[in-house]
């Protein structure tokens, strides 16, 4: 009795092992694969078919949150750790530039992995996006790996000019603002879908009046502002929406009339132009002039989240 016991004691922890080697291959082939297709992603035009097939799904809170959480937080990490050693470089803090931008090369080839690991190509706009964000990663990658080599022979403020005249760095920057405009579309869409007073499509103007911008809801003009810091090239540590409130606040105080500035775009230059908006700034707006309006619970909207 005791010996089947051992044995059927022994065939049930072999079973058990083998059931655990199973699961974990499976989940490790799981994540590949996903890498796989985004990387196929990565490789492909963007007017292929499958894009094409796909636009007209509608678009998911889910979908959004999942992507937050998937692929633009760890964009946003590594960004947080770049701007915070570009600012250094601007103050002439000290700071070993060597090691810091070889760790930073390190941090954006990771994070370009985390973020190419889901596949959210079922949605056209967060499939785009995520591709610029892995590629943007990717030449982050190459431009602190030559910033890491350039400060061997730099100062710290003539290092950060080498940088921001890098190729790799201008075509990363690129592709972030690029991709953060296809996000924040994809829930233009999103709300389209939900509110019909809000347009699906939006034609951005450079010459916005104001009249014309105070009367879009707040989605629309999160829009707006992420094609004007795409098309100024300004690759900024605030949110798009912490700059759209500085502009709502800009025209409400009355300080756009006392200053004679008749569209958004003007405001837009000399709010960037003069360092005023920061990160956060939205929540501070949030209660006065937003109570009303749709956005997706996503945490970078929520108090004291997304930070």
């Amino acid at each position: 009795m005791e010996k089947r016991l051992t044995t059927t004691a022994m065939m049930f922890s072999v079973g058990f092992v083998c059931m655990l080697v199973f699961a974990v291959g499976a989940f490790f082939y799981g994540v590949q694969i996903g890498m796989d297709k985004v990387e196929a992603k990565y490789k492909s035009e963007s007017g292929s078919e499958d894009n094409a097939a796909v636009a007209s799904l509608p678009y998911q809170q889910q979908d959004l949150v999942s992507f937050y959480h998937t692929v633009f937080s760890p964009y946003r990490e590594f960004q947080s750790k770049w701007l915070d050693a570009m600012n250094k470089l601007s103050q002439g803090q000290s700071m070993d530039a060597a090691s810091t931008f070889s760790s930073l090369a390190k941090l954006a080839d990771q994070k370009a992995t985390e973020a190419s690991t889901f596949d959210m190509g079922k949605s056209e706009l967060l499939g785009t996006s995520q591709i610029g964000y892995a590629r943007s990663l990717k030449l982050f990658k190459d431009a602190a790996s030559k910033a890491a080599s350039a400060s061997k022979n730099a100062e710290l403020t003539e290092l950060r000019n080498i940088i921001l005249e890098e190729s790799n760095y201008k075509a990363a920057a690129k592709e972030a603002l690029n991709a953060q405009t296809a996000y924040y579309t994809a829930m233009q869409k999103w709300a389209a879908s939900i509110d019909p007073d809000i347009p699906d499509t939006y034609t951005v103007k450079n010459a916005l009046a104001l009249k014309e911008w105070s009367g879009q809801p707040l989605i629309i003009k999160n829009v707006i502002v992420v094609n004007y810091l795409a098309e100024r090239g300004e690759l900024e540590g605030f949110y798009p929406q912490d700059l759209t409130s500085r502009v709502d606040d800009f025209i409400q105080s009355g300080q756009a009339a006392k200053m004679k500035l008749q569209t958004a775009g003007a405001i837009v230059d000399l709010l960037l132009s003069t360092d005023a908006v920061r990160t956060g700034q939205f929540n501070d707006y949030k209660l006065r002039y937003y109570q009303s309006e749709m956005l997706p619970l996503l945490p970078f909207f929520l108090p004291d989240q997304g930070q």
